[in-house]
């Protein structure tokens, strides 16, 4: 198995070295890829540095799928994996993915350990059957493909700011393709969230509308309209409106809020929506994919091999 390691980064040079150097531990003798976006932290000279890295990708985008795509059209292993910029894999990481993919999986996802104050949190495997799929979903910070799976689903979809990932599982169950959930192929993350570099400007509920608008664009572009989806997507709404509200009679957020959270949701979900038949109609085979690897092949970047 020849593996490469796509990292995407983005304004991470402090956290960065410490992922790149359990990597150079931990995988000596793989291929490593880091993508950075327009980081204006030093994170370019950080990465040319160090002695693990074998090819610096340099895009002037800031959506984390886009650089996912620039790593996945850049390795050259016939397993690649996709690491966060904030995650340092585990021992015993490398093991369980040679075993799974040794098995029989197209894909291979584990835990992501979280460093909170006082311990950690640890994310278990999450599975469901959606209008007759059943759909594994995964971190897209700790994941790795077979080339064949990578290619059959074009990499991930750039219009999504956010939510690529499950994106990608509701696709890859589309395909037939073997998601394995493996214990032992695990990272350690560090606290924080890159969404607010990610995006360029964050106007007022720019973060509930990011969810709802890749909701109802991913269940729309996998499933077109039929009332079984339509009803996930309010069932997520009213959830998270039940939550707003609790918060609302006990203080913690004032009702203009809510209502300006309220209509962020169904103006980015119909939007979304819109978006994804829109897409459907685009791409019509399995893959749905009308925004991956193969439509940005005229990418600007630039390549150092340090």
């Amino acid at each position: 198995m020849e593996l490469s390691v796509v990292v995407p980064t983005l304004n991470a040079r402090r956290r960065l070295a410490r992922v790149l150097d359990a990597l150079d531990t931990r995988l000596p003798d793989v291929e490593i890829v880091v993508v950075n976006g327009p980081s204006s932290d030093g994170t370019s000279g950080c990465v040319r540095d160090h002695p693990a890295v074998d090819v610096l990708l340099e895009i002037p985008e800031r959506n984390l799928n886009a650089s996912r795509n620039a790593g996945l059209a850049t390795a050259t292993g016939d397993v690649v994996a996709f690491v966060d910029h904030r995650s340092i894999v585990r021992d015993g990481w490398y093991d369980a993915l040679v075993s799974a993919i040794e098995s029989g999986a197209d894909v291979v996802t584990g835990p992501v350990h979280r460093a909170v104050s006082g311990g950690v949190t640890t994310e278990e495997c999450e599975r469901e059957t959606v209008v007759g799929r059943d759909v594994r979903y995964f971190d897209g910070g700790n994941v790795a493909f077979t080339r064949e799976a990578a290619e059959a689903l074009d990499g991930f979809d750039e219009y999504l700011e956010t939510g690529a990932a499950r994106d990608a599982a509701h696709r890859l169950a589309g395909l037939g393709m073997r998601v394995a959930w493996e214990p032992a192929f695990a990272v350690l993350r560090a606290e924080g969230d890159d969404v607010p570099d990610r995006v360029a400007e964050s106007p007022e509920g720019s973060a509930t509308g990011m969810k709802y608008r890749a909701l109802g664009y991913r269940l729309a572009k996998n499933y077109g309209i039929s009332p079984s989806v339509a009803w996930r997507a309010v069932r997520h709404a009213l959830c998270d409106g039940g939550t707003a509200a609790r918060a609302v009679v006990g203080g913690d957020e004032t009702l203009s809020s809510w209502v300006t959270r309220g209509r962020a949701v169904v103006a980015n979900a119909a939007s979304g929506v819109a978006a994804g038949l829109l897409a459907r109609r685009r791409d019509a085979t399995p893959t749905r994919n009308p925004n991956g690897v193969s439509s940005r092949m005229d990418r600007a970047m630039s390549r150092y091999e340090p």
